[in-house]
């Protein structure tokens, strides 16, 4: 196994086995030409970086049929809205550029119409980028790279700001990545962006975080040795509770800006807990190995007993849980959700079928596995009259 930056070679530590794509929700016509991948993970000590080995190529993940939209959650809204009036207060002017990878729907370069900045977005599924551009939001309907970004330096020239929000995490090409930040943020701008942490996943044992589009989980210890490598620096690091456990990093040209004391601690936090070795990922194995025979051990439970159990919220998430611990149809009945892309498929992998809440209010189940975990608050505010009990992977 080589890692992604370096090529250099690194051991793997552990395999979920066959995982089909996260998002491939499909209908029972095309079960026999499903695609699984073999989902390893390790760790290399250099750079403090815990990847996949192998992954579906991006075009299989990110298409015209890609069923995840940003403004369909009213807290990721308002997450955002937060995310917006940060950069505002602290990076940005008015009239400044500020250019969204991974833009989605535009739900939160929305957020800068009134503040009269010149906004751009890249993304690359073209259902979803269509919804943005008929917002009003103008958007690239392609991957961020070198060509693409070329192109719009011809048409804006330099940015003041790049930002991102869990998607630097399905890049596997880091150093083109970062080739391209290079080539659009002016001399002075800033790199800013929000990804699930690795400190979070492992306390949690939230190895749902782990599926085909989250080729890395980084530690401010890792992106502090990645972007090193090409003269860019770390300067801010500041928690975030959105899924499940989130850091938002600050980067800045070498010698622009001195780092925060932010940097300072959770680097010594993550070389105290050993987050910057592989024995804090033997430790996670061991861990998910346990969370995988109690899940199990839970559901069979129910069913023993006679009782009901459906799924709520059909997430990519939800994959990597029902494909690792083997959860099929025969537990859960069906998985209930909101995003009319998916109702009437079946789960990727395992087959389960996707109903709508209609069906779920007409047809409550005993127990609920709540697969959107980290929206629970949001969730169980809605779901209020359910009597019936919830559990999940994690803790609720």
């Amino acid at each position: 196994m080589k890692c992604k930056v370096t090529d250099k070679k690194i051991k793997k530590f552990m395999t979920f086995g066959k995982m089909p794509i996260a998002n491939g929700f499909l209908k029972s016509s095309e079960f026999t030409k499903e695609f699984f991948f073999e989902m390893e993970v390790g760790f290399n000590e250099d750079l403090g970086l815990f990847q996949l080995n192998d992954h579906p190529k991006p075009e299989k993940m990110f298409n015209e049929n890609y069923p995840f939209f940003t403004g369909s959650s009213e807290y990721m809204k308002k997450h955002f809205k937060n995310y917006a009036n940060f950069l505002v207060k602290d990076y940005l002017k008015s009239g400044s550029k500020i250019i969204e990878i991974g833009s989605n729907d535009g739900t939160f370069l929305k957020n800068f119409k009134d503040n009269k900045n010149n906004i751009y977005g890249f993304e690359p599924s073209t259902n979803v980028a269509k919804i943005a551009v008929e917002s009003g939001i103008p958007t690239i309907d392609d991957f961020f790279n070198p060509q693409n970004a070329k192109k719009l330096e011809n048409f804006i020239g330099k940015t003041e700001v790049i930002c991102a929000s869990n998607v630097i995490c399905h890049i596997p090409d880091l150093t083109e990545l970062i080739k391209t930040i290079d080539l659009l943020l002016s001399s002075n701008g800033t790199f800013i962006f929000e990804e699930p942490y690795i400190g979070s996943m492992f306390e949690k044992v939230s190895y749902d975080q782990i599926y085909d589009e989250h080729i890395f989980i980084f530690s401010a210890t890792a992106i502090k040795n990645i972007f090193k490598l090409y003269d860019f620096e770390l300067v801010d690091v500041l928690p975030q509770i959105t899924h499940g456990g989130s850091m938002r990093y600050v980067i800045k040209r070498k010698n622009k800006l001195s780092f925060t004391r932010n940097v300072k601690n959770i680097l010594e936090y993550e070389k105290k807990e050993n987050i910057d070795n592989i024995s804090s990922c033997l430790k996670f194995k061991k861990n998910c190995e346990n969370s995988k025979m109690n899940t199990k051990s839970k559901i069979m439970q129910i069913k023993n007993n006679g009782k009901k159990i459906c799924g709520y919220a059909a997430t990519s998430k939800s994959t990597t849980i029902l494909n690792y611990c083997g959860i099929g149809s025969e537990h859960i009945e069906y998985i209930c959700d909101t995003t009319k892309e998916k109702i009437g498929k079946f789960s990727p992998g395992m087959h389960i079928p996707i109903k709508d809440m209609d069906y779920f209010y007409k047809n409550q189940p005993d127990s609920i596995y709540l697969f959107a975990w980290n929206h629970k608050d949001e969730i169980f505010e809605k779901e209020k009259n359910f009597k019936g009990e919830w559990f999940s992977h994690v803790s609720l």
